[in-house]
Parts: C-alpha cells; sequence; structure tokens
C-alpha cells in the first residue's frame, strides 16, 4: 500500500503562480508514472500532467506552457509548478500513482483557487 500527501495549494490572483508537492510513503523502484489531475465543481476529473519513471512527461492541451511536472531526486516525489493561472485553474488537484500498470493510487486533494 502506498499513501500519497498533497501540499501547496491554495489561493491566488490570475497570472500568479503556485508549486504543488505530492510525496509517497515509501520509495518507488518499479515502472511507474506519476501525476496530477483536476476536479473543477460540477465537472469529471481530468488530468492535468504526468510524469513516468523515465521521466517523460505529457500534458493537457490546457495547461502546456504554463504548467511544469518534475520528480524529485528520491523519485518518490512529484512536483507541479504553475504559472500564468487563469481562472478556470480553479480545482481541486489529486496527486496519482500508477504502479507497475496495476495499482492505482490517489492523494486526498488539494484546492487551488484562481480569483479573477
Amino acid at each position: 500500500q502506498v499513501q500519497l500527501v498533497e501540499s501547496g495549494g491554495g489561493l491566488v490572483q490570475a497570472g500568479g503562480s503556485l508549486r504543488l508537492s505530492c510525496a509517497a510513503s515509501r520509495s518507488i523502484d518499479s515502472i511507474n508514472v506519476m501525476g496530477w489531475y483536476r476536479q473543477a465543481p460540477g465537472k469529471q476529473r481530468e488530468l492535468a500532467a504526468t510524469i513516468t519513471s523515465g521521466g517523460s512527461t505529457n500534458y493537457a492541451d490546457s495547461v502546456k506552457g504554463r504548467f511544469t511536472i518534475s520528480r524529485g531526486n528520491a523519485k518518490n516525489t512529484v512536483y507541479l509548478e504553475m504559472n500564468s493561472l487563469k481562472p478556470e485553474d480553479t480545482a481541486v488537484y489529486y496527486c496519482n500513482l500508477k504502479l507497475s500498470g496495476i495499482w492505482n493510487y490517489w492523494g486526498q486533494g488539494t484546492q487551488v483557487t484562481v480569483s479573477s
């Protein structure tokens, strides 16, 4: 079992920046994908960005050029640097870990609110 703990959400004005962090409760040695998903009120959860254990990244079109996903040196952490934030980025952001293509873990979510 793996627990994911997120931090870094908050309230920011449009055009501002935030950095989200997610740490897994143990080291991750298997092939995996870590990522960030988001869910706005009344909408389905959607992908924001993912990064594989090999370092390949994938971004939703809506965040390309503004968000950057990266992994920490310990490999069990993932970050999401969010710049040029827009009100439509307001959502609960969830950290996700897909382990060995079999197990799927979620964090508890962190609220990001962007005011206009």
